[in-house]
């Protein structure tokens, strides 16, 4: 009598459950993923790189520093340049005419 009233309750939960899987499986995959995460060697290969390319990029600015010191433009392209404008500044706007309000 027992296993009859564990049946009746446990058995249309697992029927139900599996035609949600079935249905499911028309629209999702049910496999399990797969995670592929990055292995420890390649992100320790891809720091290296990222290293030595950003010490290959600070040796190359510092050769450009010096030659443009050499060739003396520094001073020239840190300079801002003086200009006048061409035309004078347009007027300022004429003053807003007072409203007087009528008590009523």
């Amino acid at each position: 009598m027992l296993l009859k009233g564990v049946l009746t309750r446990v058995l249309p939960f697992f029927l139900t459950f599996a035609a949600g899987l079935f249905i499911a499986s028309f629209f999702i995959s049910i496999a399990t993923p797969s995670f592929n995460f990055p292995r420890r060697e390649n992100r320790c290969r891809e720091t290296r790189q990222l290293r030595t390319e950003l010490e290959r990029v600070r040796r190359e600015n510092t050769e450009l520093r010096r030659q443009l010191d050499e060739a003396g433009m520094n001073a020239e392209w840190t300079k801002t340049p003086d200009f006048e404008p061409s035309a004078p500044p347009p007027p300022p706007p004429p003053p807003r005419k007072h409203r007087v309000l009528l008590e009523r």
